[in-house]
């Protein structure tokens, strides 16, 4: 058995806010293992997207451990969880986060930039081919429709081929038609690079292609259920 690519212990998160300290999540504890594409549901306010920046590094816990490619998040400070990103995940989330200055081409090309890579426009070519957005590669954020910028958003994710991919709600800001040709890019990514996937979901067709769904209520791990084998 290859080892965990993610393993979450006693997991507590509590963040002040105007009415004071509010607790999130509660003792979580699971693990990932590499390969695998886990789906992330619950209601509105269980937790979901707060356990998912827990495991990139993007919250810190107020108490246990998050362990990632055998490396200690929680000992990590924000320099540190922010290279280890770079290097290891992708991270796509609900409103896109472009930046709205650059080109689809530079918005996927930064990230490799940024981690020195020698053919960073080269590779940001092929990843927005793989997503279908040849044609639009010089083209501005404002200049494209939902569903291409979260075309964009996820040819940036996946260019450095990262073995993590964390997706926040893909599709929760696009219509049907665009919300499916998102999961099946979702999905594409994930096999092309053999990262492991884990994403938040309302969308239950989403959900029911995961490996595994953990199910969140009030901050604690509900239950888990393994999908039966087709």
């Amino acid at each position: 058995m290859t080892d965990p690519v993610l393993t979450i212990t006693n997991a507590n998160l509590s963040l002040d806010g105007n009415a004071g300290r509010v607790d999130i999540l509660h003792d979580v504890s699971l693990t990932v293992a590499a390969g695998e594409t886990l789906g992330l549901v619950g209601p509105s306010g269980s937790g979901k997207s707060s356990l998912l920046m827990l495991m990139g590094g993007l919250e810190q816990a107020s108490s246990g451990t998050i362990m990632a490619l055998g490396h200690d998040l929680t000992a990590m400070n924000e320099d540190q969880l922010a290279r280890f990103r770079r290097d290891n995940m992708g991270v796509v989330f609900q409103s896109f986060h472009l930046i709205p200055t650059m080109t689809a081409l530079e918005n996927v090309a930064t990230p490799l930039e940024l981690a020195g890579a020698p053919d960073a426009f080269a590779r940001a070519e092929a990843e927005l081919h793989a997503v279908g957005l040849a044609d639009r590669m010089n083209h501005y954020p404002n200049q494209m429709s939902g569903g291409e910028q979260q075309r964009v958003a996820l040819a940036r994710a996946s260019a450095p081929r990262p073995r993590i991919l964390l997706a926040d709600e893909p599709t929760g800001n696009l219509d049907e038609t665009n919300g499916q040709a998102i999961i099946a890019l979702l999905f594409d990514l994930r096999d092309r690079h053999g990262a492991t996937l884990i994403m938040v979901t309302h969308a239950n067709e989403l959900a029911a292609r995961c490996d595994r769904i953990i199910r969140l209520r009030d901050g604690r791990v509900d239950d888990a259920m393994a999908k039966a084998a087709e």
